[in-house]
């Protein structure tokens, strides 16, 4: 058994939220620390660790397909042991292990760095369970471990959430806020810019809440100060930036950082006042509609990205008409469109005036058909332009270079592709936009 576990190679699949993310590469370099090999594949893998998501309906039934699809390979490849870890384990911990017996050991959200030791108890047929309280401390951990050949990495910079919306599950899976210190946040940075990433994306479940907990003012701004002085780290992107503690120093320390790129990721969710009520969001519309409006006036050429809920219970079709108004007013850069799903153990589960699945696929189509017209009409006055553009990947059917500008964040926004170039990935180059299309652009490398 000693020397079957000094050769035992692990597969790591991470669902939802670029937070998972995180936690992977944590896992994935203690795994590495231990001297076990990170594999690709889990038809390669003695073990496979899949970390799941369990925020909406659609998330838990992905995690569930994923670990009965990862079990088939106990029948028809080397795979030994399945473990489980993530959000749907922090919740559902008993019903996994009761109704799923072929996984073969779960850790929770606040358990993972216990994951060499989880491991070895599976490929032992323990079945052990990591599922304890899930505040988890990310100053006790700061080394992480990412693919080669990954330019931009996310960067955690608070766990938990303190606010109350209705229809989120999410403090009752990761805790509270809690901001790490500004020293771990910079370490961290200067670990991820070694491994030879140029962007870091600043992430949290409310990322403009950072520091009132810790040190009682909210001081993102002072996080992108001192990040942005890392060598090697060439742009800094601000993911879930709450509009309800949106401080004026943050504005003038993007609009004059030349690191941050000009891009807001600020979660909205709706438009109109007494559903906010409802979803117990802070501000109102006319804070809303006044604070994009300063970030315009502030920060020149900036993209802001929202998310939507439709179908929130009470939301007439009244609602919804005044929703779509707003987005056609306000032309979002970049919008999200969800539909509401109905969680249990959150206060929104209970409300009357549940909205019908049909009605809400119906308004999110809507919606996404409006915003398809706006990012068509926004990308058509790219045109002409010269962008910076980090190049990723090179496609060689076509002898094209892909990346992204300062307006597209990674897996959820355009790409940029790009003719004309010679020289390494990992490169941030300029480009000469001639074509735009709904969501991409391409160009030419000057």
């Amino acid at each position: 058994m000693t020397n079957s576990l000094q050769q035992v190679k692990v597969a790591i699949v991470t669902l939802g939220c670029e937070k998972n993310l995180v936690d992977s590469n944590i896992m994935a370099n203690l795994i590495e620390k231990n001297h076990w090999t990170l594999v690709d594949t889990p038809a390669d893998a003695d073990v496979a660790i899949v970390n799941t998501c369990a925020f909406i309906d659609a998330a838990k039934e992905e995690s569930v397909n994923t670990i009965l699809e990862i079990a088939d390979y106990k029948s028809s490849s080397s795979l030994k042991a399945l473990i489980v870890a993530g959000c749907l384990t922090q919740r559902y911990r008993e019903e996994l292990m009761k109704e799923m017996p072929e996984i073969d050991g779960i850790v929770g959200t606040g358990d993972f760095t216990s994951i060499v030791s989880i491991v070895k108890e599976a490929l032992a047929g323990t079945k052990p369970i990591y599922v304890g309280n899930p505040v988890f401390a990310y100053e006790q951990v700061s080394q992480r471990a990412v693919k080669e050949g990954t330019y931009t990495a996310y960067l955690k910079i608070a766990e938990g959430c303190n606010n109350q919306c209705t229809f989120c599950i999410i403090p009752q899976l990761r805790g509270k806020f809690r901001s790490r210190s500004i020293p771990s946040i910079v370490e961290e940075a200067e670990q991820l810019a070694a491994q030879g990433v140029k962007e870091v994306c600043l992430i949290a479940q409310d990322l403009t809440y950072y520091g009132k907990d810790l040190y009682g003012e909210f001081c993102l701004h002072k996080v992108i100060q001192e990040v942005s002085h890392v060598e090697g780290i060439e742009w800094i992107r601000l993911h879930y930036a709450y509009p309800g503690y949106f401080q004026d120093e943050l504005i003038e320390e993007i609009a004059n950082n030349p690191k941050v790129v000009p891009y807001i990721d600020m979660p909205l969710q709706h438009s109109e006042d007494h559903l906010l009520k409802a979803m117990l969001r802070p501000g109102r519309q006319r804070n809303i509609r006044k604070l994009v409006e300063r970030i315009r006036q502030s920060i020149p050429n900036v993209a802001i990205r929202t998310s939507i809920i439709v179908g929130f219970p009470g939301e007439t079709e009244e609602d919804f008409a005044r929703l779509l108004q707003f987005v056609k007013e306000l032309k979002f850069d970049r919008l999200g469109v969800f539909t509401y799903s109905q969680e249990e153990g959150t206060a929104a589960a209970l409300m009357d005036g549940q909205v019908p699945e049909d009605v809400k696929e119906r308004r999110a189509n809507i919606l996404m058909e409006v915003q398809r017209e706006i990012m068509g009409e926004r990308n058509s006055h790219l045109v002409g332009r010269t962008l910076p553009v980090l190049l990723e990947r090179y496609d060689g059917r076509n002898h094209v270079y892909i990346g992204r500008s300062p307006y597209d964040a990674p897996e959820i926004d355009g790409e940029v592709y790009v003719s004309g170039y010679s020289g390494p990935l990992g490169s941030i180059v300029p480009v000469r936009i001639t074509h735009s299309f709904d969501y991409d652009l391409a160009g030419e490398a000057m």
